[in-house]
């Protein structure tokens, strides 16, 4: 009986029916419109307050998240329960208004005062429902009802496609009067029906002054029955459910199909909800907060009470509004009686109705429909209200009975303006913004207090097109102000000014056509473009046109010609007329002067021959007199004319032009949005003259984007992430970034510090990225009013998501209208992408496409690709090309882009869409072009859906949530998915198999067979071996490595290179965000925990700061989960945070987490000597037993610990580092403990890699601490093990790497012809294994070597090596080092082989990089080193901005080769600073000099600084004391430098201090431009390499410091 009963509910007529009340369902279908039915009944009028309140609540919310479905809950939760009540005491639901419905009970007359008594009881249970009830949202809901009796009358009218019904008379006047004196928890009967009930049941309290009265309670008699009652009093109603339906709440759920009977209810249907039910989704597909444009219509009429007089004019009008409205997609939602009067509420913007320029296009509909409507007959006053915003649109109401409706503020605003403002049509402030109409369209109407609007704000009244139109209205004005100049549009001003130098120079006409998409700062280039074309020698015309202007026949020439005649400034006719006699006497008859009379809005005498003349032959002679004039007029001086909005020049108009164009030397300067066709056969004319230029509008650069926030909001400078927010939602339009900005005030995200002058030492891990995007130097912000007054910067409030934010209702709307303009499937597509994210791959899209297959999804995706909803690209590097390339913002076309051949169209569309079919089955990976259409697509859909896609995604992607094949798989965090159980998808245990192998693990055979492989023994180098012959032997080793994996015939080598990135971006980042709206907190902080890990890999410690602070609020919610699992998560999230700080600079913060994390690892780091030295003693004893145990059998430690082990190891190597840095006794002891610990951990883990880096580690702490037995022992050791490695996989990559870090290690320690020999080697190794982010590492390393050596030949063959590799592979680490090195070769090397100002160019482009800017020492170095070539240039002002920029950054202190060789150079930098200051005689300077040397002392004798940078430090403190007059410590430190660079092979340095010690010794003079002179004549690479220049003179190019600056030194 069940099932049987869902099919039939499941029909489309009960579908139907559930929308209509009984009285239509069940009623009589005459074909006559209006027909008219007459019968008696019962009226209720519930009112139900807080769903508008609640419904703007849910609209203002400022996250994506906030779900219609969640808003049509709480509404259904409280209407169905009314509408249960109604039904079940036999009520018929006939309306649903907003928030409010009318319930009929249809009966004789005769039954009326006992259905009375019925509906009274039903009223007080609904009341009695509100009482009980807890309120939802905060929101306190109560009804008032009202009860009315009596003689009522429906009304059917509309057209041939859609019906409408009203009920009408006095019981329906006696319902709205008596609602209107309810209050909240009131009955109120109107007097009428409290004259027919029975009077004995009802306790009522009588209402001062009115007829109408309240009711308290019904008082039954005693023996009173009210079930009998009840159910005899329903056998008078024609369709209450009785029998075997008497358990139905409706009978209408049981209707049989009827095809007659289900065409005819269908009328009564939009056509959005007749496609529901057909596509048979669910009633929540339709609900949404949607920006539309809500128009209220209200009919007065003379005679209110004969529904058979007003029925004609309801229906005149009816059909008249939908018409008006079904041409712009409009619809009538709703028609009912309304306070003496008939209401239409119209909507423009329903789903999948949306139109472009839908709120024009609603104005001028509601004055049309005025117009219209004023003159029907029987109608006495017409009033209308139009507001525009966001509305709650869906089905309200009860399963078996409901309606869709529109509820919010903005349908109250409208209803109250339209009662309150009668006899006009009026606007709200937001929809006459939005109107893109003239401001003499409207007048501002004097503000009234209007009930249940609390802030209307300005109300406007629509006035139409008026005749007494002011000229001076319709030119453009110029708000050009120098504090907001015009931003990244220079090229297109400029080439204006090209093009008006010429056509003054010419005696032609010249176009020049500004061509971009709506909001692209159009009408702003063309208002540079007047202030600049302002000249005494020509006239400049400026005209702004609005839609309505293309309406208007001749408008544009109107306009034009009204200024060349100097009409504009006229204030009455008779100006007018008087100034046109003046012009006009030579050229025209006394008796033709009327032909001036419409046009230009005078009143000469109509003459007789003018009266008898044709409309076509008056044009005619007023276009000839109108060139006459021109042709006057540019004798005497030339016209520029410009008009925004030329797409709304009129037909007469273009026509005119062209002839103009064409007789008359004129320069029009256009504006336009992109056509879709001519707008008439002139226009295409002028597009296609030879003397039209075409300038393409393309998106602002990323650049321009930012000084706009920073001059908009008056500050130096926003936060990265706000900037990289606005750039990629506003997809450089002008119009949108500033919606964006708005949209981030309106919800108090923003706010406003002062500018932090210098970076501090020490800073909380909240502060650690004050990450900056700042205002271009050049550009200047308003002159602050006092003093007092800093500059600001802008910031974000704590906790907010951007990327989550619901975009602004502008740029919704602007989604919306290219949504609703998609077929539904390709909608669908969209939506699904949608939920996937801004990118996507087409084998997730396919996965969740509902019932696609693979040729339509390709087919469609073509289209939205040709549509540009998505870009797609083959493989994730072409996705981040793409991403960093900033597309040109000038083009120059000599035709409109959008105006292409259209022969052969349908043909040639079909070709480029198989073309474009073909492509797209190339590309793997699709990008929503705008993010704005992502969000607004993600937003339509309903919770439980949205969770059930995402759901879908998660598991899907969760099988590629790892490194890629050529990182053999692993997790970032290693063996993360180990300890923490975060699957979706079951795994078998072949599965887990290959997972456990892709991570390195053994079986137990493979275990014991690499132990027996393992040398008991050193059989590798002998005792008596020396260290040359071990490094002679090493480099031996690399060699027959390297020739074996080029000669080997096993696949040794990767076929590919890494794609973790494209993973990372595709699969980890997507997982993320999909289980953050699953609600599964911990899984998504699993892989954001990933997401961290893997961006410190690529070095992007911003991006890993960021994640890290989204796993920290995940943290906070999961801080009650006590597992081990959420500890080791928590130990992770500290160690990456370790990582963050020490890369950072940060290094007591970096302490602080890294001990944190150790401690959640069970391995705390102790923290006073006593625990030091027992901690130690441990640790030796621990040490012995792994060496002990690496020979001996034994079984690896399992999964859960080898994650715990991985994490120690990389905490300890970093605070071993940390200790290093301190100058304090202990700290060596404390550094020492952390290095053993981490060998001992890499021990434990029984993993080659860990050991030797361990190894590798331990012997550098030894090494830079000067321990000379201790470190070669333990580099031997790391050699011994990767000697027994097998040749492929992870063991050629331990290999590559053992050669890459010994090279590293050696440059550092000062064996420079070991650390060329071992890099070149590592580089070779990496190459062929696929590996451009390590190989680039090494080649850095690789040139810094041979720079010092002097081997240029090599040296310029390693920076292309390395210049080449940075440009495949985009990468901006490598680039920097690039250019650091060709600012050394200048510096010191004495030639050129990039230039100056490449390079200086190169870091003003790429300082705010997020990667450059937070990688440690890079940028340091850069600013110091162009510090140095300013001061030895004594550019002083030059040399401080960079100075100064290298100073914030030296707090970073990281012990790192790259951060010393940034500090090196900006000690430098200081020394030259210093010889200013002495020169100059400051009193600061001795001050100066004395820390000067104590840092560079300092530097020297901190354990990690390598000994490579001793001379450098020897040299630079020399000639400090030599300034300070020290000349026998001046000589100690040259003699140390010159011993040191001797035993290292450092030639460069040795040659430059030879020079040094000769020139100051020698006391020769140097004179004041000598460098100067250097500078100019030093040679580029190509003339050393030609032989043009002799080697041994560039080595004297030199920079020599001066000396016996002044007579009395220190």
């Amino acid at each position: 009986m069940n099932t049987q009963r869902e099919e039939l509910q499941d029909r489309a007529i009960v579908k139907i029916a559930a929308h209509l009340p009984d009285l239509i369902v069940y009623g009589d279908f005459s074909p006559k419109r209006p027909s008219v039915d007459d019968f008696d009944g019962v009226l209720m009028f519930v009112d139900i307050s807080g769903f508008t309140a609640m419904t703007e609540k849910f609209s203002r919310a400022m996250y994506m998240d906030r779900g219609a479905e969640q808003l049509v809950e709480i509404l259904n939760h409280y209407i169905s329960a009314i509408v249960e009540k109604v039904l079940i005491f036999g009520g018929d639901i006939l309306k649903f208004a907003g928030d409010a419905l009318l319930a009929l009970w249809k009966v004789e007359r005769r039954q009326l005062k006992n259905i009375i008594t019925v509906v009274i009881k039903c009223s007080l249970e609904i009341h009695g429902l509100f009482e009980t009830q807890e309120s939802e949202e905060g929101l306190d809901i109560r009804v008032k009802i009202a009860l009315a009796a009596g003689h009522i009358t429906m009304l059917v009218f509309g057209d041939e496609t859609r019906n409408y019904f009203l009920v009408i008379g006095q019981a329906v006047d006696d319902v709205r009067f008596a609602q209107n004196m309810a209050q909240m928890n009131d009955v109120i009967l109107s007097p009428n029906c409290w004259q027919l009930c029975d009077r004995s049941m009802v306790e009522i309290e009588r209402i001062p002054d009115q007829r109408a009265v309240k009711v308290n309670f019904l008082k039954p008699p005693p023996a009173f029955n009210f079930d009998e009652f009840f159910t005899k009093c329903m056998t008078f109603m024609d369709y209450y459910p009785s029998g075997e339906h008497k358990n139905l709440l409706r009978l209408a759920c049981m209707l049989e199909s009827n095809p007659e009977l289900e065409l005819s209810l269908q009328k009564y249907l939009m056509e959005s909800i007749l496609k529901q039910i057909d596509d048979k989704q669910l009633q929540g597909y339709l609900s949404e907060l949607r920006p539309v444009t809500i128009v209220f219509v209200n009919l007065a009429f003379k005679d209110q009470e004969k529904a058979h007089v007003i029925g004609s004019a309801i229906q005149d009008a009816c059909v008249y509004i939908s018409s008006v409205l079904k041409v712009f997609r409009g619809q009538i939602n709703k028609v009912f009686m309304f306070d003496k009067g008939c209401s239409f509420l119209c909507v423009f913007g329903f789903p999948g109705e949306k139109a472009p320029d839908e709120i024009t296009h609603a104005v001028e509909s509601a004055v049309d429909i005025f117009d219209f409507c004023s003159q029907v007959h029987k109608i006495h006053t017409v009033s209308i209200g139009v507001a525009s915003g966001i509305v709650f649109c869906g089905i309200v109401g009860h399963s078996v009975r409901h309606e869709y409706t529109v509820i919010g503020q903005k349908v109250n605003m409208a209803a109250r303006m339209m009662m309150y403002y009668p006899g006009i049509v009026t606007c709200d402030s937001v929809t006459y913004n939005g109107s893109n109409l003239p401001a003499y369209y409207f007048k501002e109407l004097p503000k009234k207090v209007m009930k249940g609007v609390a802030d209307s704000g300005p109300v406007y009244q629509c006035l139409g097109l008026n005749e007494n139109v002011m000229f001076g209205m319709a030119y453009l004005i110029c708000n050009r102000t120098e504090d907001s100049p015009l931003l990244g549009r220079d090229k297109e001003i400029k080439y204006f000014m090209c093009i008006m130098k010429e056509f003054l120079a010419s005696n032609c006409s010249r176009v020049l056509m500004y061509e971009g998409l709506s909001g692209s700062g159009k009408s702003r280039i063309l208002m540079e473009i007047e202030y600049l074309a302002q000249d005494e020698n020509h006239r400049t015309i400026a005209i702004a046109l609005t839609k309505i202007s293309f309406h208007q026949n001749f408008y544009t020439i109107q306009i034009l010609m009204a200024n060349v005649l100097g009409l504009d400034s006229c204030k009455h006719y008779k100006e007018r007329q008087t100034n046109l006699q003046n012009k006009v006497k030579t050229l025209l008859e006394e008796k033709f002067y009327c032909i001036l009379n419409d046009i230009f809005h005078v009143q000469f005498p109509i003459s007789r021959e003018v009266s008898t003349m044709s409309s076509l032959r008056k044009q005619k002679q007023l276009k000839a007199l109108f060139m006459k004039i021109l042709k006057q007029t540019v004798k005497e001086e030339r016209i520029i004319v410009i008009i925004d909005e030329g797409q709304f020049v009129d037909s007469a108009s273009w026509a005119f032009l062209e002839e103009l164009i064409r007789t008359v030397p004129i320069f029009i300067v256009m504006s336009l949005s992109p056509l879709l066709s001519l707008p008439c056969a002139a226009a295409g004319t002028i597009m296609k003259n030879r003397n039209t230029t075409y300038i393409a509008l393309s998106a602002m650069q990323p650049r321009d984007i930012c000084n706009k926030v920073c001059l908009d909001l008056s500050v130096r400078g926003i936060p990265k992430e706000l900037d990289s927010y606005l750039v990629e939602g506003s997809c450089g339009i002008p119009f949108y970034c500033e919606e964006l900005l708005k949209n981030l005030d309106h919800h108090g995200v923003l706010v406003f510090q002062p500018v932090e002058l210098e970076e501090k030492t020490n800073v909380p891990w909240n502060n650690l990225f004050k990450n900056f995007a700042k205002l271009t130097e050049e550009l200047k912000l308003p002159t602050p009013s006092s003093d007092e007054e800093r500059e600001e910067v802008c910031n974000l409030t704590g906790g907010v998501r951007l990327k989550n934010l619901s975009p602004p209702a502008s740029l919704k709307e602007i989604s919306l209208v290219q949504l609703d303009s998609m077929s539904l499937s390709h909608q669908m597509l969209v939506r699904c992408a949608a939920i996937i994210g801004l990118t996507f791959t087409t084998d997730l899209l396919f996965e969740i496409l509902p019932c696609w297959n693979l040729k339509m999804m390709i087919k469609a995706l073509a289209t939205l690709v040709k549509s540009n909803i998505f870009d797609c690209f083959r493989n994730g590097r072409e996705l981040r090309m793409a991403l960093k390339q900033n597309v040109a913002s000038f083009e120059v076309n000599y035709r409109s882009l959008s105006l292409k051949p259209s022969e052969g169209t349908a043909l040639g569309q079909r070709e480029e869409l198989r073309e474009l079919e073909s492509e797209v089955i190339e590309c793997h990976i699709f990008r929503f072009c705008r993010p704005m259409m992502q969000k607004t697509a993600y937003e339509l859909w309903l919770k439980d859906q949205k969770k059930a896609m995402h759901l879908k995604c998660a598991c899907f992607l969760e099988e590629n949530a790892h490194r890629c094949d050529r990182c053999l798989r692993g997790d970032f965090v290693p063996y993360h998915h180990f300890t923490v159980d975060i699957r979706l998808n079951n795994l078998d245990m072949d599965t887990i198999r290959k997972m456990a192998k892709s991570q390195g693990f053994k079986t137990k055979e493979e275990i014991i067979f690499s132990k027996i492989e393992i040398p008991r023994t050193s059989e590798i180098f002998s005792e008596n071996i020396s260290s040359e012959e071990i490094g002679e032997k090493i480099v031996s080793f690399f060699d027959s490595i390297i020739t074996k994996m080029r000669t080997s015939e096993e696949n040794i080598i990767p076929l590919e290179s890494c794609q973790c990135e494209e993973i990372l971006e595709l699969v980890i980042m997507p997982l993320a965000h999909h289980f953050l709206a699953l609600g599964e907190n911990n899984k998504a902080l699993y892989y954001f925990l990933e997401l961290a890990s893997a961006y410190l890999i690529l070095d992007d410690n911003y991006m890993a700061y960021t994640y890290l602070n989204e796993g920290e609020r995940l943290l906070k919610t999961l801080k009650k989960d006590k597992s081990w699992s959420h500890t080791f998560e928590s130990a992770t999230f500290y160690s990456l945070k370790g990582q963050v700080c020490f890369n950072m600079g940060q290094m007591v913060l970096a302490k602080k987490m890294l001990r944190k994390a150790l401690k959640l690892l069970n391995r705390i780091f102790p923290y006073n000597l006593i625990s030091l030295f027992l901690q130690t003693h441990v640790e030796k004893n621990r040490h012995f037993h792994y060496m002990n145990l690496q020979a001996q059998e034994s079984s690896p430690p399992g999964k859960k610990r080898l994650a715990q082990l991985y994490q120690q190891t990389t905490c300890f190597s970093l605070l071993w580092k940390i200790y290093s840095l301190n100058d304090f006794f202990h700290c060596k002891y404390y550094g020492h403990l952390a290095a053993m610990m981490q060998m001992n951990s890499a021990l434990e883990t029984q993993d080659d890699f860990q050991i030797i880096k361990a190894y590798l580690d331990y012997s550098v702490h030894h090494q830079l601490g000067g321990y000379q037995g201790v470190w070669f022992k333990y580099e031997v050791m790391a050699m011994e093990h990767i000697f027994n490695l097998p040749l492929k996989g992870e063991g050629i990559e331990i290999m590559t790497y053992v050669a890459d870090t010994l090279g590293y290690i050696k440059l550092i320690t000062g064996h420079l012809d070991l650390a060329i020999e071992l890099g070149s080697r590592a580089q070779k190794m990496w190459a062929l294994l696929q590996s451009p982010d390590k190989q680039y590492r090494v080649l850095c390393w690789l040139s810094k070597s041979l720079f010092l050596k002097n081997r240029n030949k090599q040296l310029i063959q390693t920076l292309g090596w390395l210049w080449d590799l940075s440009v495949a592979e985009e990468n901006i680490v490598s680039k920097a080092f690039f250019y650091f090195i060709c600012l050394d070769i200048m510096l010191y090397s004495g030639f050129v082989y990039r230039t100056f100002e490449e390079c200086l160019e190169f870091v003003s482009q790429n300082e705010d990089n997020r990667i450059l800017k937070f990688q440690s020492g890079i940028l340091l170095g850069l600013y110091s080193s162009i510090a140095i070539w300013y001061a030895r240039l004594q550019e002083w002002d030059s040399f401080h901005i960079f100075s100064n920029k290298a100073k914030n950054l030296v707090p970073r202190r990281t012990p790192t080769a790259l951060y010393l060789q940034g500090i090196c150079r900006y000690l430098e930098g200081q020394v030259l600073h210093l010889q200013k200051e002495i020169e100059e005689q400051s009193h600061h300077a001795q001050d100066g000099g004395v820390e000067l040397l104590k840092n560079l002392d300092r530097l020297v004798a901190q354990k990690t600084t390598g000994s490579v940078f001793y001379p450098r430090f020897y040299h630079l403190m020399a000639y400090v004391c030599l300034l300070m007059g020290d000349g026998q410590n001046c000589e100690l430190f040259l003699n140390t430098a010159l011993q040191v660079s001797e035993a290292q092979g450092n030639v460069l340095e040795k040659c430059w201090l030879n020079m040094s010690k000769e020139w100051w010794y020698l006391s020769s003079e140097l004179t004041q431009d000598q460098w100067n002179q250097t500078v100019s004549s030093l040679p580029s690479w190509e003339k050393v390499v030609s032989s043009k220049v002799n080697m041994q003179d560039i080595q004297k190019n030199k920079f020599l410091m001066k000396v016996n600056i002044l007579d009395n030194l220190f």
